[in-house]
């Protein structure tokens, strides 16, 4: 049975790369950039760091946008949401965790 990808799916498979958590990060501290600035901070071929861009296009992390001949690029963070939603429940379940190991070595401490 072949399963179809989902958008959270697509942003965690846009999160794999360090590259792409890199580009991210560079847009969300320094605001929308131009491909070839973005792409001069890589030690990697145009094409390739294009490639890269349209994995986190397509996962609607990033937006482009034309001024004159240059495309400039925008973190869209609303798919980060959805991954929010998405990792919630483990976020609650470990901190119930560790609120019984807490609560397991104040008793031992006790003793």
């Amino acid at each position: 049975m072949k399963r179809t990808q989902t958008g959270v799916d697509r942003v965690f498979a846009a999160l794999s790369s360090p590259i792409r958590r890199e580009v991210l990060r560079i847009l969300r501290d320094e605001g929308p950039q131009a491909v070839a600035t973005m792409a001069a901070r890589f030690d990697m071929t145009r094409p390739s760091f294009s490639e890269q861009l349209r994995v986190l296009r397509d996962a609607g992390l990033l937006s482009e946008s034309k001024r004159g001949r240059q495309r400039i690029y925008q973190l869209e963070p609303e798919p980060l949401l959805e991954l929010t939603d998405w990792l919630g429940p483990y976020e609650r379940f470990w901190r119930q965790r560790l609120a019984q190991l807490g609560s397991v070595l104040d008793d031992l401490e006790e003793k």
